[in-house]
């Protein structure tokens, strides 16, 4: 599913905004979000998830062309954590 799909989703149960106005509205959530991951703030949305950011270690790689050992820098990366509804919502066969 993408960006353009969950617009017309949304668009559809929601009349009276166009998709426009939707598809900016999402882009505006997604840059907020970003904003607060890249100043190491946790987004909590109930019953969806956690966005939080973790500090990776630097470590030895592997080049598996080679096989020669490569080092890898420590960084900091973006990881989800699903909450309750949404492990529910997934769980179901």
């Amino acid at each position: 599913m993408t960006k353009r799909d969950i617009t017309i989703q949304v668009a559809t149960q929601i009349e009276h905004l166009t998709q426009k106005q939707i598809k900016t509205v999402f882009e505006l959530s997604l840059e907020a979000i970003a904003n607060a991951l890249s100043r190491g703030d946790k987004v909590e949305l109930r019953d969806f998830g956690v966005f939080r950011v973790k500090q990776r270690k630097s470590r030895m790689g592997r080049n598996p062309r080679t096989g020669e050992a490569v080092p890898i820098a420590s960084k900091r990366v973006a990881y989800f954590k699903p909450g309750k509804v949404l492990k529910e919502k997934v769980g179901k066969e």
